[in-house]
């Protein structure tokens, strides 16, 4: 095959808007604003009503927001968190940094989201430990069922966070308020991640918190600078996590796309769906009908996934893996004390999962050469 299919194109939509993001590039060197001021100002109250939160904080990168997040809600040492072991570390080095300590719960086989039933277990069976907060994470860019999570939470007076780093937009039915709630909107607080990868990624690292408490906006504003309350005055002592101007212009030059963007994240996903819906042996991702999921990945399970994997790379069709090893078996954990058979779906599907080129500039030709290769 001679033409290559990439995982991810980061080259188009940045010539694409080249000059806008050069402009802000030029107005920093001008102006000499390059940390504070009305570019990170202005991403903030407009990521915050992106995703229907009242306060929006940046930061400088995705882990800084669930950790942030974590510390402003009062999450520390002796605390238990609970979260999934199907997902990117920044989720678990978030609470070990706090203090905090891991809990793990198993997926959903169909979603690859934390299963409330299996949460609903952990916390029976785990009563009168300090367990104070659950994370569940918004993975490959289709939400977790929050009504669920939020009434088991309730009942056992648990703080919910919402790890939406793979999430910017993503939309949940909430059965109990009839409404399409966005990601970042529903638990105490929610994270995201702006890295240059992500649905809406800076050119660098980045990152924001979301949040409908103003205290916790409060506390994460003083976290990200030293634990200040204004300059020289430290109230705690906190971290260099700042996101600088020129990031957030440029995130803000990108955020009036974003919507854009999802809807051709979107049709590549219903054209791979028409085209490999009926594939033996190829099981393709799930939306729930009360998910609006936005694709920041597009995964198949397949038995034999590496051998796959492989011939694909030799076509020059790029492929990804989120993620083989789950986080209960890696080597940074292995105090924990798990062993393989734990979690197993989480097992099981880190053995299958594959995961195509997705992006919103994906044309139907591409993804007719990527499903013919798959089959």
């Amino acid at each position: 095959m001679s033409t290559e299919i990439p995982f991810l194109d980061l080259v188009t939509p940045h010539v694409q808007l080249e000059e806008e993001l050069l402009a802000v590039v030029r107005s920093a060197l001008r102006t000499g604003r390059f940390i504070g001021g009305p570019e990170v100002e202005g991403l903030e109250k407009e990521f915050a009503a992106y995703c229907q939160a009242a306060h929006c904080v940046a930061v400088n990168s995705g882990t800084d927001a669930l950790r942030f997040a974590l510390i402003a809600a009062g999450i520390g040492k002796g605390d238990i968190v609970v979260t999934v072991p199907n997902t990117f570390i920044a989720t678990t080095e978030a609470i070990t940094q706090t203090g905090a300590t891991i809990a793990f719960v198993d997926i959903d086989e169909r979603t690859y989201n934390m299963d409330p039933a299996k949460l609903e277990q952990y916390l029976a069976a785990h009563a009168g430990e300090p367990v104070k907060a659950v994370l569940p994470v918004h993975l490959y860019g289709q939400t977790a069922d929050m009504d669920a999570i939020a009434d088991i939470a309730a009942r056992y007076g648990l703080l919910v966070f919402e790890d939406a780093c793979q999430a910017h937009g993503a939309e949940y039915f909430s059965r109990k308020e009839n409404a399409w709630k966005r990601a970042g909107s529903m638990g105490v607080a929610g994270a995201f991640s702006f890295y240059p990868g992500k649905n809406l990624g800076a050119c660098g690292e980045g990152g924001a918190v979301t949040t409908n408490d103003p205290a916790i906006a409060q506390k994460v504003r003083m976290l990200r600078d030293h634990g200040q309350s204004k300059k020289y005055y430290h109230e705690v002592e906190g971290y260099n996590g700042r996101l600088d101007s020129i990031q957030c212009g440029m995130l803000r030059v990108k955020l009036r796309h974003l919507d854009e963007w999802t809807a051709g994240r979107r049709e590549a996903a219903a054209r791979y769906r028409e085209l490999l819906g009926d594939a033996p042996g190829i099981t393709i991702p799930y939306e729930p009908d009360w998910s609006k999921a936005v694709y920041h990945l597009y995964i198949v399970r397949i038995a034999d996934r590496d051998e796959v994997q492989k011939k694909l790379n030799d076509e020059k069709i790029w492929t990804g893996l989120h993620y083989p090893v789950p986080l209960h078996l890696q080597n940074a954990y292995r105090y924990m004390g798990h062993r393989e058979g734990d979690f197993p779906v989480t097992e099981k599907v880190a053995k299958e999962i594959l995961s195509l080129p997705m992006f919103p500039q994906l044309t139907g030709a591409q993804q007719q050469v990527v499903a013919a290769a798959l089959k």
